[in-house]
């Protein structure tokens, strides 16, 4: 198989963004994140700001806890209304998304990416998780919050995370239904969970 790509999904503090980090690196592919907002503001001439905007635009929504916009991956036009509502905005980001996973190997952290590749034989997703207490160490590590600030950003971060990957997926963001590998990084700590992630691209795919 030319091209390979692995999504991360992860909770808060485990690492999951570090672990997709590192398996780029040792396979020597690009990681993205939010580097795909600024693909899609190029792609659809949209401001980037404007994509960052709708992030925090949607979390702060009463509606967005209680309703779905569940993609289905229509584009609308520059001259439609809602051309920049939230839900194109995440179209287009979708639509990056599918270009890069038809294109070249690479690692994508968040962005509901396992949902929005969920048929694409070349797609590998992961959920990397850990208990609370470890997620609370590893974030206190990079951050001047104090414990109980932290306490209540990761819960936050945690919650807003699901209610987005619901949002436009219809499902539910930590069920490991959705993923074809879940790991706990307290348990195998980082390095192990890249091992464990190429061991199963390996196995999966054949490759050396």
């Amino acid at each position: 198989m030319e091209n390979i790509v692995i999504t991360i999904a992860r909770q808060y503090g485990s690492g999951g963004k570090t672990v997709g980090g590192m398996v780029a690196d040792r396979l020597g592919i690009p990681c993205y994140n939010r580097e795909i907002l600024r693909m899609a503001s190029d792609e659809s001439g949209i401001n980037e700001k404007l994509f960052a905007q709708a992030d925090e635009k949607i979390k702060k929504s009463a509606l967005f806890r209680i309703s779905k916009s569940v993609y289905e991956g229509e584009l609308l036009p520059p001259d439609s209304d809602d051309f920049v509502s939230t839900r194109n905005l995440f179209n287009y980001q979708a639509k990056i998304i599918k270009k890069l996973a038809e294109t070249e190997s690479c690692v994508i952290v968040g962005r509901c990416a396992d949902y929005i590749l969920r048929n694409y034989p070349n797609v590998m997703s992961v959920f990397v998780h850990a208990p609370h207490d470890f997620c609370m160490e590893q974030a206190m590590l990079r951050s001047s919050m104090t414990e109980r600030e932290m306490e209540k950003f990761i819960a936050k971060t945690d919650k807003y995370r699901g209610e987005y990957y619901h949002y436009y997926t219809g499902q539910e963001w930590s069920s490991a239904l959705h993923y074809d590998l879940c790991l706990d990084s307290s348990k195998l700590g980082f390095d192990k969970c890249v091992d464990a992630i190429l061991a199963y691209r390996n196995i999966r795919f054949g490759e050396d």
